[in-house]
């Protein structure tokens, strides 16, 4: 144990499930727990939509609020859940001393504007022309501003007056476990004291969804938990909106202020592997035996996205230790892109410290009755990056 373990203090989750740590662990921790899934308005694409939001119990300006796109208003708003759960919201001097790490994609196209260029282009050869008349006309510069990827922390900056250093990551899972393994170095080395990480995504718009089919990794006809995608029409892939922000502090900062501690956040290991020539698997294993989990039996929280080739690794590395079990979360909150590793890490904190293992998400789940002192935490990107953590007791 030293002063600079990395510990967490503060959770904000938001899935289709609701919002708020409590409430995850509620709903998550009851067997038979349905999934909400809408399975009409991209059909023939489902997706887990996000619940109803008053977005002014976290982000009190209406300004504010009509500034922001959803994925913005959702990570603002998850950002101020974790730090009302660490009892930093409203400190201005914590605020104010506080890094932030965030994970967070594009920002949302304007579809209408894609749609009037590309039914604009069938009826004329001169693209050129097209394309500047549109340039000057319907590309308002606001719309570029609202694209860029920072702008998710500049909004948790001005709404929550965390104002300390800011780091933006993108590249789907990669960004939320690199954002996560960057928060816990500089705590380690002692360049941080306490930290917000984590990310959002928002599933509910036609550029998102066009992002994953166009690599052919959606899922098509009837929902299945992710498990059970291998033989099924697509590529394995249900999305779902939502977002996960960790409060992550040095022991020794969170000891002083007396907050409480959900988990100790231990070593994570991370890999790029090249999937067209190395064994996913393989290199999965690998991760875990870095993290000194190779032989031993864990509940692990796995990020799994249905994806075929990265969820059948996954299952391959991991899912035949003796007495060790899978959760896939995403059976019940679908693929949550840049959130996922976060959301991965702040279920197996909720495991630890309430010592309890989550029941079976899904029929081909087994029941786990080992040691909940540490739990392993996961997520193999469904194109590329592979990322996991090892969650333990505070004590």
């Amino acid at each position: 144990m030293s002063s600079h373990d990395v510990v967490i203090t503060g959770i904000g989750l938001v899935s289709a499930l609701g919002e708020g740590a409590d409430e995850h662990w509620r709903k998550l921790s009851t067997p038979g727990t349905e999934p909400v899934i809408d399975a009409e308005r991209f059909a023939p694409y489902t997706i887990h939509p996000l619940p109803q939001i008053d977005w002014s119990l976290q982000i009190a300006k209406r300004g504010d609020q009509r500034q922001m796109e959803t994925w913005q208003r959702l990570g603002t708003y998850v950002a101020g859940l974790a730090l009302s759960d660490a009892g930093i919201k409203g400190d201005e001097a914590l605020c104010a001393t506080m890094d932030m790490v965030v994970a967070a994609g594009g920002g949302e196209r304007d579809v209408a504007v894609d749609s009037d260029i590309l039914a604009a282009s069938t009826q004329r050869d001169d693209f050129d022309v097209l394309l500047n008349e549109k340039l000057t006309t319907e590309l308002r510069p606001t719309l570029f501003l609202a694209q860029l990827s920072n702008l998710l922390a500049g909004n948790i900056s001005i709404v929550h007056k965390v104002t300390g250093s800011s780091r933006t990551f993108m590249g789907e899972e990669g960004a939320g476990v690199s954002a996560i393994e960057t928060a816990v170095a500089r705590i380690r080395s002692g360049q941080s004291t306490h930290m917000l990480v984590g990310g959002a995504f928002q599933s509910e718009h036609p550029d998102m969804l066009l992002g994953y089919e166009l690599g052919g990794y959606l899922h098509r006809t009837d929902w299945r938990p992710v498990w059970q995608r291998q033989e099924a029409e697509g590529g394995g892939l249900v999305s779902g909106s939502g977002g996960a922000f960790l409060v992550l502090e040095s022991r020794e900062h969170a000891l002083k202020r007396g907050q409480r501690i959900y988990a100790t956040l231990g070593p994570i290991a991370s890999a790029r592997t090249r999937r067209n020539k190395d064994d996913l698997a393989a290199a999965f294993a690998r991760l875990a035996e870095m993290l000194g989990a190779g032989a031993s039996a864990y509940l692990t929280i796995s990020g799994a996205s249905g994806a075929h080739k990265a969820t059948a690794a996954e299952q391959a590395a991991l899912g035949h230790q003796n007495g060790g079990a899978l959760r896939g979360f995403s059976s019940l909150t679908g693929h949550l892109k840049e959130a996922q590793f976060p959301f991965s890490v702040a279920l197996a904190a909720l495991a630890v410290a309430n010592k309890a293992a989550y029941p079976a998400f899904s029929a081909d789940e087994k029941a786990f009755e080992g040691s909940l002192k540490s739990v392993l935490a996961t997520t193999v990107g469904y194109h590329h990056f592979e990322g996991m953590a090892l969650v333990s007791a505070a004590d």
